[in-house]
């Protein structure tokens, strides 16, 4: 029995896959091969399961899979593996059984002051051999993401070890293109990102380690907000200036290897077509194909059905596979084009096939029989005891190949479809995917040559923009090998363009669009339509809920036509009820769409795609945040609703899932006079964009719906856009100046047309910013009237917003039961109307009002409440707050171990969001911290890191950080030190 999750989930018995074991199934085994000798309780593997709201069987379907993973265990003979201790369930698979452990042992047995270095990196390379994939790729639990980041972190700290160790021993050049592959994948991680600039450097490749230096910078930049750190600015400046210390060591000679001599083909007629010698990857699937018919050896017919979209390389393969087996075959190898989809000509029937076979054993014209049933049977009389191969390649479905397929014979048949061979009895399934980066970098170079080593980063961008098809790069190579004058960048240039990206794809005999254009032509009329409608959609995948909106079907049909597709490999699903298209086959079915479908057909699908998304969310943001419902635009139900969200827990995941595509349709919609769409997601969308910390989108989303607004001139969608944006400059940015710039729009624009919910918020937004400030009186004066409104509007939620806000003043000027009152009346405000968020931030704001009074157990409670309720629903922002709201506490009580574990957290979570003011509050704390452990070093560096923020942020905190700073200095000359005045912690909006 093997486990393996460093990759999709598997669990592999001799012979075969475990069989059923359901995705659910696969999600449990995963958690527990995660904690591999651990006792995980039924509790904690709900938890894993569904988060914080199971369903109400859920402790049943723990036991249903745990029963599940048993009977797979008892039939791999393995039963004991997992046993029931009173704290829980235990896996315990032995050694070499996991891939995780495998992969653990190797890098633990690659000691760094190893004094064979050579022997250290090979352990690493069989270790990281170990991949297939993104680890834990199809689970989709809520663990999943947490677990899959930490197994991919470890994966890539191993590639920097050995980096370092191939840079050590001169082996720069055989780095580059690997290394060029994970700095793609992991654009942020910057020591990877310096050991390709090195290994460039090294290779005489200056300009472009030069380049990546530049996009990283850049990329940090635009994502973070950050500049690189010390190590990578002195590398970059050795770079420049040619250092000696930079150039490779001395390294012995490496001895090529000696080759076996080639052996001696075989007996029989090959029939085979030509094997191309540049035949790069798939040693996977070889692999799986020759151990497929070793294991089948009793004198059985092995059938291998190969399936995958046009272009994949499943001839190629087939093929390959063929001449790698030819010598186990000495009775023949066969070979037979079925036609299915072949321009200009129909697919050949059973009958002139078998006629085909039969010739090529050598039997006469004159002895083949004239029917079909007579030639099978003629067919599987000659290979009874013959030791053949034979590849039907180009199949059109299961019926036209089961005449074909052998009797009792040592035959191995291959067959390559487009379809799922699903009607195909005992044949074993073989669907071909795109080439890893790293074979596609093989194939590429293999055909281009010298001139592909000499652009790495420009071959990566051609591969991508070829979707990695085997067709589509042999064919990008080819046109790049017969102009000499190109370069690879100037051909990524070309590709870049969509209008001529197929166009620049094709030659004389063969193109990707031709290849896609034959298989759409097998499709039927229904089946054309939805590819054709999906091709407009501007996400990047879909759910049969909202096909059934753009194609006007009902739920069923649509979902039977998406699996038609799948079947068809003109589509591909990457997790459960997604739907996908290859970005080449994308464009191939926008194009066939804006030929073949009117503009007003183009125009409905879409607004009955959009109608549907827009009413989701609606439904999702409900649920999520109910005590806003009022100020949201209401969306009426589309004419074919999908089941909407039915809870918390399903509104988050139905969020999260399609929020990349709700993002494509707002931008799309800005830029095709859909403005009231935009505008109304954006205002949709904006509490959860803000709340779980994705303020790039938010930001985007809203910059488009204000140009929309303004556009259309929509004065209330204006207003109410400017606030919301103003809400991300405060919250995440940081920047209040910004924020108040909005405000003061919105205020202007609300009190112009006399809409008062605006004014109340935008009113409510520049006391924040007068009270992050500092300006107390104005900040209540503001509060003071936006509460009045919300009043006067019935507004209950922009009621408790206004009270904690007041509520803070209060604390501020030193009025705590007045405070408290405030955040009393704003908690039981929240907790009526079910806001969670609202109920973080007062909780917050209550543990800020008892530090002050010294009542520091009573604020850590609260702190923890809310910490707990962040974490439960995924505010990563209040997260990091409440964390450094307790570690505060925990330095005041005289702890400040403890304060520096949680302010270090809070830290990693603001950087990971990109949430400068708590940034700049957990440096500020961990600057005490350390200066109160005595260790000034640190204590300067992350005064310095926060004087940075505090400056950048424009907050009075930043005139206390120099103060401190000063501090330290004497404190280092042997002075007396001495403590700054404590910074007030900013609080965050509950818009």
């Amino acid at each position: 029995m093997r486990f393996r999750i460093l990759g999709p989930v598997e669990a592999v018995a001799p012979g075969s896959d475990a069989p059923g074991l359901a995705p659910r199934h696969r999600a449990v085994l995963a958690y527990l091969l995660l904690h591999a000798g651990v006792a995980i309780s039924t509790d904690r593997l709900v938890d894993a399961m569904w988060g914080p709201r199971p369903p109400d069987s859920a402790r049943a379907q723990i036991q249903t899979t745990i029963a599940a993973i048993r009977r797979m265990l008892r039939a791999s003979e393995a039963d004991g593996m997992l046993a029931t201790r009173p704290a829980g369930y235990v896996i315990s698979p032995e050694p070499g059984q996991l891939d995780l452990d495998e992969f653990t042992s190797l890098i633990a047995k690659a000691p760094a002051d190893s004094d064979a270095p050579g022997d250290t990196a090979d352990r690493i390379r069989a270790a990281l051999a170990l991949w297939r994939g993104e680890p834990l790729a199809g689970i989709t639990a809520p663990y999943a993401e947490s677990a899959r980041a930490r197994l991919t972190g470890q994966r890539l700290t191993a590639v920097e070890r050995l980096a370092e160790l191939e840079l050590a021993r001169g082996r720069h050049e055989d780095l580059i293109d690997e290394l060029s592959f994970h700095t793609a994948a992991n654009p942020l991680r910057e020591r990877l990102c310096c050991q390709l600039m090195l290994a460039l450097h090294r290779a005489g490749r200056q300009t472009d380690a030069l380049h990546v230096a530049r996009t990283f910078r850049l990329t940090l930049a635009e994502r973070q907000g950050l500049d690189p750190g010390h190590a990578f600015n002195k590398l970059e400046q050795d770079i420049l200036r040619d250092a000696p210390d930079l150039r490779p060591p001395v390294t012995a000679p490496v001895t090529a290897p000696v080759t076996a001599p080639a052996q001696v083909g075989p007996q029989g007629g090959n029939f085979l077509p030509y094997d191309v010698p540049d035949f790069t990857g798939r040693e996977g699937e070889l692999d799986g194909l020759i151990r497929l018919w070793s294991s089948d050896s009793g004198g059985v017919v092995t059938i291998s059905a190969i399936d995958g979209m046009a272009g994949v390389g499943k001839t190629t393969l087939a093929v390959h596979a063929g001449h790698r087996l030819a010598d186990h075959f000495p009775d023949g190898q066969l070979f037979v084009d079925l036609r299915a989809h072949t321009a200009g000509q129909a697919p050949l029937d059973a009958g002139a096939a078998l006629e085909v076979l039969l010739g090529q054993l050598g039997v006469p014209a004159s002895l083949v029989p004239a029917s079909v049933a007579d030639r099978a049977a003629l067919w599987r009389s000659e290979l009874s005891g013959r030791r053949v191969l034979a590849v039907l390649d180009n199949a059109l479905g299961a019926d036209q190949v089961r005449p074909l397929l052998p009797g009792a014979s040592r035959a191995l048949v291959l067959i390559t479809s487009r379809r799922r061979l699903t009607d195909l009895d005992g044949a074993h399934a073989l669907s071909l995917d795109v080439l890893p980066a790293a074979d596609a970098v093989g194939l590429f170079t293999a055909i281009v040559g010298e001139r592909a080593s000499a652009e790495p980063l420009a071959v990566l961008d051609v591969l991508q923009l070829c979707g990695f098809l085997p067709l589509a790069v042999r064919i990008a190579a080819a046109r790049l090998h017969h102009r000499p004058r190109w370069t690879v960048a100037y051909l990524a240039g070309r590709l870049r363009d969509q209008r001529r990206r197929l166009s620049e794809l094709a030659t004389s005999e063969r193109g990707v669009a031709a290849a896609f254009t034959l298989s759409y032509e097998q499709l039927t009329a229904d089946q054309q339509r939805m590819f054709r409608l999906l091709g407009l959609q501007p996400g990047r995948d879909i759910s049969p809920e909202a096909a059934s909106a753009l194609a006007g079907l009902p739920l069923d049909e649509a979902e039977n036509l998406l699996e038609d597709l799948l079947d068809a490999h003109v589509l591909a699903q990457h997790h459960l009820g997604r739907y996908t298209f290859h970005d080449l086959l994308r464009e191939h079915a926008l194009a066939t769409a804006a030929a073949q479908e009117p503009p007003d057909a183009r125009r409905e699908a879409l607004g009955r795609l959009f109608h549907h998304y827009l009413h989701t969310a609606s439904e999702a943001i409900d649920h999520l945040y109910p005590e806003g419902r009022n100020r949201r635009p209401r969306i009426p139900a589309p004419d074919t609703p999908a089941p909407p969200p039915q809870d918390e827990a399903e509104a988050i995941a139905w969020l999260d899932v399609e929020r990349a595509n709700l993002i494509a349709t707002g931008q799309y919609a800005a830029e095709h006079d859909w403005l009231t769409h935009t505008s109304h997601l954006a205002a949709t969308l904006h509490r959860y964009l803000l709340g779980h910390a994705h303020q790039a989108d938010a930001q985007a989303l809203h910059e488009l719906a204000l140009r929309a607004g303004r556009q259309s001139g929509d004065t209330a969608a204006e207003a109410r856009t400017l606030i919301d944006l103003g809400e991300v400059h405060f919250w995440w940015h940081g920047a209040y100046e910004r924020a108040a710039e909005h405000y003061q729009q919105a205020l202007d624009l609300a009190r112009g047309t006399g809409d008062r919910g605006a004014e109340a918020r935008a009113s409510a937004g520049l006391g924040t910013v007068s009270r992050r400030r500092r300006e107390y009186e104005r900040a209540h004066e503001h509060c003071a009237r936006s509460l009045e409104l919300f009043r006067e509007l019935g507004d209950r939620g922009g009621e408790a917003r206004c009270l904690t806000d007041l509520g803070v003043i209060h604390e501020r000027g030193g009025r705590y039961e007045d405070a408290h009152e405030c955040h009393r009346q704003a908690l039981r405000v929240y907790r009526e109307t079910g806001s969670r968020i609202g109920e973080i931030i007062v909780l917050n704001n209550t543990g800020l009002l008892y530090q002050r009074q010294g009542r520091y157990e009573e604020a850590r409670r609260r702190h923890h409440e809310a910490l707990e309720l962040s974490r439960t629903s995924d505010f990563p922002g209040d997260e990091a707050e409440s964390l450094n709201a307790l570690a505060e506490a925990a330095r005041s009580m005289g702890d400040p171990d403890r304060a520096a574990v949680e302010h270090d957290a809070a830290l990693a979570l603001a950087r990971e969001f990109g949430y400068r003011p708590e940034q700049a509050r957990a440096h500020h704390g961990l600057a005490k911290v350390h200066r109160d452990l005595d260790r000034v070093d640190l204590a300067h560096d992350h005064a310095r890191q926060a004087l940075d923020l505090y400056t950048a942020l424009a907050v009075p905190e930043a005139e206390e950080i120099r103060t401190f700073i000063t501090g330290l200095v004497t404190t280092a000359d042997g002075s007396q030190r001495s403590e700054t005045p404590a910074a007030h912690p900013p609080t965050v909006p509950v818009p």
